[in-house]
């Protein structure tokens, strides 16, 4: 079982590596194993701690962005009751596209499951596809620039700001990020890395990317836990305190890494992401050789 030591650590790096393109499960497996902590990621407590830390990053990101799920609800529920979507309702059009870019994930999810819970196993591993993490983020950038005069010929500009250009998205940008989201489910692939990779090869800016990245967190990673939590509560008061304690330090991560990349991808790239997964995984190998 996890020390209240460790669970603080591991909290606050899957809190901030969850919202920064870097891998919060690859870190989750790599940390300790540069630091030398032998845990069993199969053993009792931890992947109640796991549930319980995602849960946490999801809830920060939906108080942060609560006003926006407000009127997200409020604009699905009319188009339901229309049966249309009007192109005034924007929140309503932004809702059914982040449904449409859920489910690709969350089918390949469900279906593989267990085939990739047994990725779930190797600090290496982890080292190796963060590297390629980087990769994926350094390849973005480059493919946005050669694609950067179309990009800002799609993107318009209305008093409602960027969910007025979210909406403006097309069911296959949308469906084509939700395809990127998958990757997240190897380890050492960034969720927010890839769906923001994803964004930039749709033609959106880094801030719009990570706003729809951040919206399209909450329902994926708050269902994956929520489907969980019933073990959690099942628990001893140990591992309850443990997980409660992780949750704690993953949602302060959490919350200050939203705040930061929201000013950040207002005007920076992806590139020092890249390098640092690079160097990280890099870094993993030779160390866990």
């Amino acid at each position: 079982m996890l020390t209240f030591f460790q669970a603080i650590v591991l909290g606050l790096s899957q809190g901030i590596a969850e919202l920064f393109p870097i891998s919060s499960l690859g870190h989750t497996i790599l940390i300790p194993g540069l630091l030398g902590w032998h845990i069993n990621t199969n053993a009792e407590g931890v992947i109640e701690f796991l549930v319980a830390t995602h849960f946490a990053t999801a809830l920060v990101l939906f108080l942060i962005y609560r006003k926006d799920w407000f009127l997200i609800a409020r604009g699905m529920s009319v188009s339901l009751r229309d049966r249309d979507i009007a192109p005034s309702n924007i929140y309503g059009k932004l809702g059914w596209l982040l449904v449409a870019a859920t489910i690709p994930a969350g089918i390949v999810g469900l279906l593989f499951k267990d085939q990739l819970a047994n990725l779930f196993i190797s600090p290496r591993s982890a080292a190796a596809f963060l590297i390629a993490n980087g990769f994926l983020l350094f390849g973005a950038e480059l493919l946005r620039k050669r694609r950067i005069a179309a990009a800002a010929a799609n993107e318009i500009e209305t008093e409602s700001g960027g969910d007025a250009r979210l909406a403006y998205m097309t069911w296959r940008q949308s469906v084509g990020v939700g395809c990127m989201q998958m990757l997240a489910l190897i380890p050492g692939l960034s969720r927010t890395g890839s769906t923001i990779a994803g964004g930039l090869l749709q033609k959106l800016s880094h801030e719009d990317a990570l706003r729809f990245s951040f919206l399209l967190a909450t329902p994926i990673i708050g269902a994956a836990a929520l489907l969980e939590l019933p073990p959690l509560l099942a628990s001893g008061a140990a591992e309850i305190g443990i997980a409660f304690t992780g949750a704690v330090a993953a949602a302060i991560g959490a919350y200050f890494s939203a705040k930061f990349l929201a000013r950040y991808f207002e005007t920076k790239t992806l590139l020092p992401f890249a390098i640092y997964c690079a160097a990280m995984g890099i870094l993993g190998l030779v160390l866990l050789r």
